[in-house]
């Protein structure tokens, strides 16, 4: 069971003693071991990234260069801290980087070639896949922050704990980053997509 322990730059979350062991062995630079902490955390570092960056391709090159990051910087980690928020707070960080730099391409291309803006249109057929890409879409429409922390409690399963470890921030941060997040997202959806409210439950 996590313990949690009040630290001045943010949630003190306690490591899997497996895991410690692991990293403890990659730090002597033992490869087998790091090859089983890649294997435990690659998939949530992928997803993170193409959450943030909608493209499988783009993900992929974030996932690996997060996880070479991570062998450089490995000998200052704090071993007895979990890996997991500290490898997916790397890939975010690449991750919006590298959104930032196709953001500014993709706007420069909408300034040269579209006409007219994009009208939204509601599907006629409604099913939970179309459902869920309409969600995300909602959420893309987010500042951010505000995107970043509904990515990690909703699409990647975290607690409010480990959300605040993924973006380095105080637990009472993410606890109204979350708030207001959701709040956005509310607003979003009755402006722009209100058939959502009933697949969500809203009021």
């Amino acid at each position: 069971m996590s313990a949690i322990d009040a630290d001045a730059g943010g949630p003190r979350l306690a490591a899997d003693p497996a895991e410690a062991d692991l990293v403890r062995r990659a730090r002597q630079g033992d490869q087998t071991a790091w090859e089983a902490l890649v294997g435990r955390h690659q998939e949530p570092v992928f997803r993170l990234a193409y959450l943030i960056l909608g493209d499988a391709a783009e993900a992929e090159d974030i996932a690996q260069e997060a996880f070479v990051r991570a062998t450089l910087a490995l000998g200052r980690f704090d071993e007895a801290r979990p890996l997991r928020p500290w490898l997916l707070s790397i890939a975010a960080n690449l991750a919006r980087n590298r959104r930032r730099g196709l953001g500014r391409a993709w706007a420069a291309m909408q300034r040269a070639f579209l006409s007219e803006p994009r009208r939204h249109h509601p599907p006629p057929d409604r099913t939970p896949a179309s459902d869920a890409r309409r969600l995300r879409q909602a959420v893309e429409r987010l500042r951010p922050d505000a995107r970043d922390v509904v990515y990690l409690r909703y699409f990647l399963g975290l607690s409010e704990a480990e959300t605040a470890a993924a973006l380095n921030i105080p637990p009472g941060t993410a606890k109204s980053r979350h708030s207001r997040a959701l709040a956005l997202l509310r607003a979003v959806i009755d402006a722009d997509f209100p058939d959502l409210r009933e697949a969500l439950g809203s009021d």
